[in-house]
């Protein structure tokens, strides 16, 4: 297939933007209201004309937008600003829950935070996406339904943390409540949150703002990518997502207009983050730190980590500067310094200085580079940072710089289903042993399907890389012949299961929450209700590709209303667990691109559900129907 663009480059739109050295007409100053990032001229002698340029930018852009700054002096948002790392996790992600015993682990989680990052200053709560649209839930009913949320966001509290909620503006097919702003507004307050963070929306409009604040004084709202220049005036902070840096380090238009307004960098797929690490370090900014995409590793390497632990260390230290000192970006520095690859900003308080030095060199870099006191060490390592300070020296710990960038891999590793011992039904579908060949279909999401991530070292995905329709090839060898099940489990037999073994499952949320007909197919049940009605039965959950095999056939028949099948696919890479699902379901949500497709399947069709936990797995469109083992003799 060929592409429009090259996913591998930043498009024109992530660029940085040049800025005109000489007096800045009006056309141009209002130009410069779109950049991300303002590109920095690499000749050292222009630099002074540069940030004249910058400074006389922003006292226009202010007068022309009326700024104030009167957000930021809310008492309830000043954390915001000193906002330097945000983590993006999955509710459901294996550090932050524990799907054995059924409960949250945020010491865990934090835990591991503060050994590899120094800590954490917030996290965003990411709780719908990527299993949205499999029923008729709404964002709000992912939120809502988690049995001890409030007590998570508590526990965050106490630890120090603030805790943003994520809002999806593009739900518009699911159930129906009230309207966006009210369900967001008693969400926020019924939580606690502090901030909101904006799915696919680069500002909230001046309403929702409002509402908000009314719900909770001090909210902070974090829009994703460019926030426009004239709204930096009530969000104060905003999400960095795929900014590219000018070959000199440039500066971050918004964090520029307002010192106070914080910034998380981040570039979701890619496995080196030095260069927005070292934007963010260069102007005094934090990072977003996502490790687990929507259920795919992307994990930091050591090297990244050890940069983000030494960077928010320092700038904890010297936030007074960062915040209100003189700012001087792309200082000068030592002769020598830049030819090797090193730049630096500097910030001035009274009589403190703090220099903020990057080296873009994948050499060490150990000779002069400023007349003051070294806080990370002598020199400036290849592709990392260092810090330099004159009249003062905090005390900090020690805080190595780690050499090692390789990409720290995960494998998703399958559960396998035991041998049932039972005789099948009558009518089972009969798969025959040996060696087969499977086409798989399914839709391109940020899910990506068995191992590894979808979009590896891309920038933003766009149509047509996302949710494009593709084809993988499984291959393997059946042992045994296997025979599955002709129709999915009813009602009415799970019922007889219930009452012949008094079964209870050890978490109870949502179990057999609906109230189907006898002859329809048994919903709200979860992998493990499915495997023990089969262990009763004699049988287990069929595999994805046994499944396939035997809906190939064309001999299995579906219930109505028809709902996807669970299948013995549960893997886990240690971070994320996940299931194949088979066959489709009447319901689909409609309006969006990121909900779960929905509509009947061919037997070849396959989604990823990643699996959450404490009952939510339950819902009203998956069932699941049992497989046995059979003799050789029996084919």
């Amino acid at each position: 297939m060929t592409y429009a663009f090259d996913p591998l480059v930043p498009r024109p739109i992530d660029r940085p933007t040049e800025v005109p050295l000489g007096p800045l007409t009006e056309e141009q100053l209002v130009a410069l209201d779109e950049a991300k990032i303002f590109a920095a001229p690499g000749d050292p002698a222009d630099r002074p004309a540069w940030r004249e340029r910058l400074r006389e930018w922003r006292e226009d852009s202010r007068a022309r937008h009326g700024y104030t700054g009167g957000a930021y002096e809310r008492p309830g948002a000043a954390w915001a600003a000193r906002c330097r790392t945000v983590a993006q996790v999955w509710l459901w992600d294996e550090l932050l829950y524990d799907f054995e015993q059924h409960r949250f682990t945020p010491d865990r989680f934090l835990a591991d935070a503060r050994e590899r990052f120094a800590g954490l200053d917030a996290v965003v709560l990411w709780h719908a996406y990527p299993v949205i649209g499999l029923d008729d839930r709404n964002q709000w009913d992912f939120y809502r339904d988690v049995p001890g949320l409030t007590g998570l966001v508590r526990q965050f509290h106490d630890a120090g943390l603030h805790v943003f909620v994520d809002y999806n503006p593009w739900d518009v097919g699911t159930r129906r409540g009230g309207d966006d702003l009210t369900e967001l507004a008693s969400l926020v307050a019924g939580l606690g949150a502090d901030g909101v963070f904006l799915d696919t929306l680069k500002k909230a409009e001046p309403e929702f703002v409002e509402a908000l604040e009314r719900a909770k004084p001090g909210i902070v709202l974090e829009g994703e990518s460019k926030l426009p220049v004239e709204r930096i005036a009530d969000h104060a902070s905003s999400w960095a997502q795929f900014f590219a840096d000018s070959p000199v380090p440039g500066v971050l238009r918004a964090h520029f207009y307002e010192r106070r307004h914080m910034q998380h960098h981040v570039r979701r797929w890619h496995r080196d983050h030095t260069e927005e690490l070292q934007s963010a370090w260069l102007n005094g900014v934090g990072v977003m730190v996502w490790e687990v995409v929507f259920g795919v590793w992307v994990g930091w390497s050591r090297r990244d980590a050890a940069t983000v632990s030494r960077m928010v260390t320092v700038q904890r230290a010297a936030e007074d500067l960062l915040l209100h000192g003189e700012w001087t970006p792309l200082a000068e520095l030592a002769p020598g310094a830049e030819e090797a690859g090193v730049y630096g900003s500097r910030w001035d308080l009274g009589d403190r200085i703090l220099w903020t030095v990057v080296n873009r060199s994948d050499e060490d870099y150990d000779g002069p580079v400023v007349d003051g006191t070294p806080l990370l060490g002598e020199s400036v390592p290849a592709r990392g940072i260092a810090a330099f300070t004159r009249g003062w020296v905090p005390e900090l710990p020690g805080l190595p710089h780690d050499p090692d960038a390789r990409f720290p891999h995960r494998l998703a590793v399958r559960r396998q289903p035991a041998k049932s011992t039972g005789e099948p039904e009558p009518d089972a579908v009969v798969v025959p042993a040996g060696p087969y060949v499977l086409t798989v279909r399914y839709r391109a999401r940020e899910t990506g399907m068995y191992q590894g991530a979808p979009y590896v070292d891309e920038w933003k995905p766009l149509p047509p890389r996302l949710h494009d329709a593709r084809t993988l090839q499984r291959d393997g060898v059946l042992a045994n012949p296997v025979a599955i099940a002709a129709t999915e489990v009813t009602n009415a037999q799970f019922a007889g299961f219930v009452r012949a073994t008094g079964y209870r499952p050890a978490e109870s949320h949502r179990f057999l929450a609906g109230s189907g007909a006898d002859h329809e197919p048994v919903t709200y049940v979860d992998l493990d209700d499915a495997r023990a009605y089969c262990a009763w039965r004699g049988g287990r959950l069929p595999t994805e590709d046994e499944w396939q095999l035997a809906g190939e056939t064309g001999l299995l028949r579906r219930g109505e209303p028809a709902v996807w099948n669970w299948t013995e696919s549960e893997h886990s890479d240690g971070r994320t667990r996940f299931v194949m699902l088979k066959g489709g379901s009447d319901y689909r949500a409609e309006g969006s691109d990121w909900y779960v497709e929905g509509g009947r399947h061919e037997p070849d069709h396959s989604v990823k559900l990643l699996l959450p936990g404490l009952g939510l797995a339950r819902g009203a469109t998956v069932g699941f129907r049992c497989a046995w083992d059979l003799p050789e003799v029996t084919a």
